[in-house]
């Protein structure tokens, strides 16, 4: 009778994947577990940014300058006073005097700065306080409260204040003479001549 070759049977890792038959579905194949991680190596440190020492440095000895001549200090020349002429007869020196006063008190200057000297006959104010005593008469100048009036006469005796207003409202040439430079040393900033022009510029100057 004839033989009936034999099947060759496959072994079943060789046959593929097996199907399952209630699905149908190929079967997936089971996946290694993956193990744990081997540790990194530790990274090599990078070294920092190197600072230079600092340079001790060695102090230097205070230099010291040689004396030299001494040099003192040149005093402040002495500010000489403005002047101011205000055309003036002789008649009208006092009532041109009072209008400066006026025009000082209306500009801001307190009434003690200011100073009226006549050379001819005195200031009515004047004479007034003179009437009381000349102890009280001098003693409000030494207050140095209001506008103070003086006669040339007694120029000797006035102090020094910031404006001087003088009044050539006659008197001799000497007397004119001498109060003009007076009451030139007597101002401190301003100084005011009502009078004649040409009688004015020959005691001070022409300059004026």
């Amino acid at each position: 009778m004839p033989l009936i070759p034999e099947e060759p049977q496959i072994h079943e890792s060789a046959q593929g994947p097996r199907v399952t038959p209630a699905s149908g579905r190929v079967a997936p194949t089971p996946r290694p577990v993956p193990g744990p991680r081997p540790a990194a190596p530790p990274r090599p440190g990078r070294p920092g940014p190197v600072r230079p020492m600092p340079v001790q440095r060695t102090p230097r000895e205070p230099v010291v300058a040689a004396p030299g001549p001494s040099v003192k200090a040149a005093a402040p020349a002495a500010a000489t006073p403005q002047i101011q002429l205000v055309p003036a007869s002789a008649d009208g020196a006092l009532d041109a005097a009072e209008e400066a006063v006026d025009l000082l008190l209306e500009s801001g200057r307190a009434p003690g700065e200011v100073l009226v000297v006549t050379t001819g006959d005195p200031h009515p104010w004047a004479a007034h306080e003179l009437s009381f005593g000349e102890a009280a008469y001098w003693a409000q100048q030494d207050a140095g409260d209001d506008v103070f009036y003086a006669g040339a006469s007694t120029a000797g005796r006035i102090v020094s204040r910031p404006v001087v207003v003088v009044a050539v409202n006659g008197g001799s040439g000497e007397a004119v003479a001498t109060a003009l430079p007076l009451a030139l040393g007597r101002a401190g900033a301003l100084l005011i001549v009502c009078g004649d022009p040409q009688q004015i510029n020959s005691v001070l100057g022409a300059g004026v």
